[in-house]
């Protein structure tokens, strides 16, 4: 008796199961949207392009292509934010009320002004005005004491006469080194050791007194 009993239940279970599966798929199916849609501008109704469209809560989103056209998969009751640099953003909810799975939509953004600081130009520092500055440069006591420990105030101007005062001396340097590089690949490069001019540096800056303890 108890088997028949255990019987029925196996039996309802597997008829019902696929309907009640089906009926989540029917479901699902009804809350998925292909959006389309367009971004423009509020005041001219030009496309914008790259507009950021982020499913919020979600790691899902799109961007818009050179016209402002776009095209996603939401969710009904999804929230979607518009994004853009100059641009305020925009957030919406895809309505739970839509009818059919395919949509578009016109989506207007409003520009944003954004205040930026104003830019001072000042004329270009000397080497000597660079190496001052590098080696007086005020940093808080318990940093100072760090870099104190371990780069003194002779090794400092060292590194300031050694390191590159703009960016095109950086990028020469650069491309120096690695023509170097290149032109002993393979071979032992030679040592300053070996090297007069190396000693003449060296001689120069010890009679400076460069190495010495401040």
């Amino acid at each position: 008796m108890l088997m028949k009993r255990w019987l029925s239940i196996v039996l309802c279970v597997g008829l019902f199961s696929p309907l009640s599966g089906w009926a989540q798929f029917e479901k699902l199916k009804d809350s998925v949207v292909q959006l389309y849609g367009v971004v423009m501008t509020a005041d001219s109704l030009m496309g914008i392009p790259l507009v950021t469209i982020k499913v919020m809560g979600r790691n899902q989103g799109t961007f818009t292509n050179d016209q402002g056209v776009f095209s996603i998969v939401v969710l009904k009751g999804d929230h979607l934010e518009f994004s853009s640099i100059g641009f305020k953003s925009k957030e919406i909810e895809i309505p739970r009320s839509l009818v059919g799975n395919q949509h578009s939509m016109i989506q207007l953004m409003v520009r944003d002004t954004i205040y930026l600081p104003v830019t001072i130009i000042r004329p270009r520092p000397t080497r000597e005005q660079f190496e001052r500055d590098f080696v007086n440069v005020p940093m808080p006591d318990d940093e100072y004491e760090v870099a104190r420990k371990n780069t003194e105030e002779g090794k400092r101007r060292i590194l300031s006469r050694s390191l590159p005062s703009d960016g095109r001396e950086g990028g020469n340097i650069l491309l120096r080194n690695a023509a170097t590089r290149y032109y002993y690949y393979g071979q032992s490069p030679p040592q300053n050791i070996f090297n007069p001019f190396a000693w003449n540096e060296f001689l120069k800056a010890w009679k400076r007194g460069d190495f010495k303890n401040k």
